[in-house]
């Protein structure tokens, strides 16, 4: 496990790999807790992944990228999606971030990923009332971090082997997109699947909740991101991330995250009081701290 706090420990940053029965489908598990201040805000760019965070304390707003809509979560399932949200607290928070593919929470959740996309849900509508309220008051009520992490191993496992199994070609599929960040020919992945081009997407929408293409789209964009933190020259990022010319790159990039390339850039680089605000995916720009 790696822990962190800041001065008087005003806030705690906990992160842990998940158990091995879990990988790689959930990625990792990150604590939290910061003592109550100003408003914080925080831009999540779409990623394809699926995001669970179980809260202790205080709700957290998500408003989605348009602005349009704005829903309070105690504990929440954010599904994939391919536009950035917006999530705000006032100063106050305290939970565990569980960062996993769409597939793997399909079977943790026994959960069609269609239900998801572009959205997130209370927990309380997926795992019932109940179980929501028993799992994050037996985490809440653990002395330490890594007996969270234990307690929370401990479900996640009993879900995943209760859950159905992802098919094999979607998850192939999927890692094929990621490891050439989209800028894989479709037909290829028709020929890996084995499938025809309907039931190729119609498999990816159940398990993944977005179809190939739209999955080709946000890891367009991580790629992008991923040039971006490199310090890759601007006139090199956009083609070698798949778009056409920067015309197409800003297009896109304000469609899927609300914000040009570069005010994003810039408030990355802005330094923001409180703690440190650590990218939740491994190798990728996953979020900006944004002014309140």
């Amino acid at each position: 496990m790696h822990y962190r706090s800041g001065p008087d420990r005003r806030w705690e940053l906990a992160q842990a790999l998940p158990h091995p029965l879990l990988r790689p489908g959930v990625h990792g598990y990150r604590g939290v807790r910061l003592a109550p201040g100003g408003p914080r805000r925080r831009l999540e760019v779409p990623t394809g992944e699926v995001t669970l965070f179980l809260g202790f304390d205080r709700p957290i707003r998500i408003t989605d990228a348009a602005g349009a809509r704005t829903e309070s979560f105690g504990s929440l399932l954010s599904g994939p999606r391919t536009r950035g949200s917006t999530g705000e607290h006032d100063g106050g928070l305290y939970g565990v971030e569980v960062v996993m593919a769409p597939w793997a929470a399909y079977r943790i959740f026994s959960l069609p990923m269609s239900e998801l996309t572009g959205r997130a849900v209370e927990l309380e509508d997926v795992l019932g009332a109940r179980a929501a309220r028993t799992l994050t008051g037996r985490l809440a009520g653990a002395p330490d971090w890594p007996r969270r992490f234990a307690a929370l191993d401990a479900t996640l496992v009993r879900l995943h082997g209760a859950g159905p199994q992802p098919a094999p070609q979607v998850v192939a599929v999927r890692e094929e997109l990621i490891r050439t960040a989209g800028l894989v020919p479709v037909q290829d992945l028709v020929a890996l699947s084995g499938w025809s081009w309907r039931q190729l997407d119609r498999r990816f929408r159940e398990q993944v909740g977005l179809g190939p293409k739209a999955v080709a789209r946000v890891l367009r964009l991580r790629g992008y991101l991923r040039l971006t933190e490199l310090g890759r020259p601007p006139a090199e990022e956009a083609p070698a991330a798949g778009y056409y010319d920067q015309a197409h790159l800003c297009r896109e990039f304000r469609a899927m995250t609300g914000l040009t390339p570069g005010r994003f850039l810039a408030e990355r680089r802005t330094v923001k009081p409180g703690p440190p605000a650590p990218d939740w995916l491994s190798g990728e720009v996953t979020s900006v701290v944004l002014p309140p």
